[in-house]
């Protein structure tokens, strides 16, 4: 099947563009490469791999796992080691969420600075 279009960018709403892009710029280690008041983006390169963040100065975080604002979408990221890369998104502003999986599965849940839920995963 012929592709219609080409994934370019995720694009997260956040009150602070440039504070939500120096989170995951030290999660994914991908430096910013592109920085506006109101849109900031860091890469690995270029497309696919970009995440873009958006000025929304009423944005609300979602209540997931909640109806009222459910998350909506999430990412997921890949670790070696769960014990330790929670404790170092720990260190630059995650938040572990309350709602876990159970200890045998292979991820866990956390919201970036801005609210957003996002998982670490065990490959």
């Amino acid at each position: 099947m012929k592709a219609i279009a080409r994934y370019r960018t995720t694009v997260l709403d956040c009150p602070d563009p440039r504070a939500l892009a120096e989170f995951y710029s030290k999660l994914l280690g991908w430096p910013i490469v592109s920085a506006e008041d109101d849109w900031v983006v860091v890469s690995d390169g270029g497309s696919p791999k970009r995440l873009a963040f958006q000025l929304a100065a009423d944005h609300q975080p979602p209540d997931w796992p909640g109806a009222e604002r459910p998350q909506q979408l999430h990412l997921d990221v890949t670790v070696d080691d769960l014990d330790v890369a929670e404790k170092q998104v720990l260190v630059i502003g995650a938040v572990k969420h309350e709602h876990q999986p159970s200890e045998e599965d292979s991820f866990r849940v956390f919201l970036d600075p801005a609210g957003h839920p996002f998982c670490l995963c065990r490959d």
